[in-house]
């Protein structure tokens, strides 16, 4: 309980006297309060981190993936890799699994906003690499993983579990009968 304790409260806690931005060679995203950070942290599964349910290996890629910070201990959100889409951070983090590694990406906190150590990863290495990798392996880990959605145009027009929500529920989330309604009002 105390370790689940501590983690939340890492979690919630803001590290406004930290600055991580020394050393940083991240590129603007022009999000909303983003500043560079660079720090060291140990890749751990957040939900064995606040719950104590631990899985092998992180979960092998089925849980969300943390960052606790070297330097103050505070767990790290890294929702984004260094991609367009916002598909999260797991396929660059989860080869790291329980080791220590360099991160150097984006940092967003505002109190304003309540949001907190959420972290858009763009370069990781482990701390026995030289070399940074650019963290952008989630469309390559997708089209290893589905061989048949292979084509032109953005993964997410081809990939079977978006196809198979649209077909079940509709373009628009709301089911297959009012979907066809609005888009026969959107395109007579």
């Amino acid at each position: 309980m105390k370790r689940m304790l501590i983690a939340v409260l890492a979690l919630t806690t803001p590290a406004a006297a930290q600055d991580f931005s020394e050393n940083s060679e991240a590129r603007s995203w022009n999000l909303a309060y983003e500043t560079p950070a660079r720090f060291a942290a140990t890749v751990v599964d957040i939900l064995c981190e606040l719950s104590g349910n631990c899985a092998e290996n992180c979960g092998d890629g089925t849980r969300q993936l943390g960052l606790i910070r070297e330097a103050d201990g505070v767990l790290v959100f890294p929702n984004k890799n260094n991609q367009p889409a916002f598909t999260g951070a797991v396929e660059e983090l989860l080869p790291y699994c329980g080791r220590m590694v360099e991160v150097d990406g984006l940092l967003i906190e505002d109190d304003y906003v309540g949001a907190f150590n959420i972290y858009q990863v763009q370069r990781i290495r482990g701390m026995d690499e030289p070399e940074w990798t650019t963290a952008n392996r989630w469309t390559d880990v997708w089209a290893e993983n589905n061989p048949d959605a292979a084509g032109v145009g953005p993964w997410f027009r081809r990939d079977p579990r978006v196809l198979a929500e649209i077909a079940t529920e509709g373009y628009f989330g709301l089911g297959l009968v009012r979907d066809a309604e609005i888009r026969a009002e959107l395109f007579p």
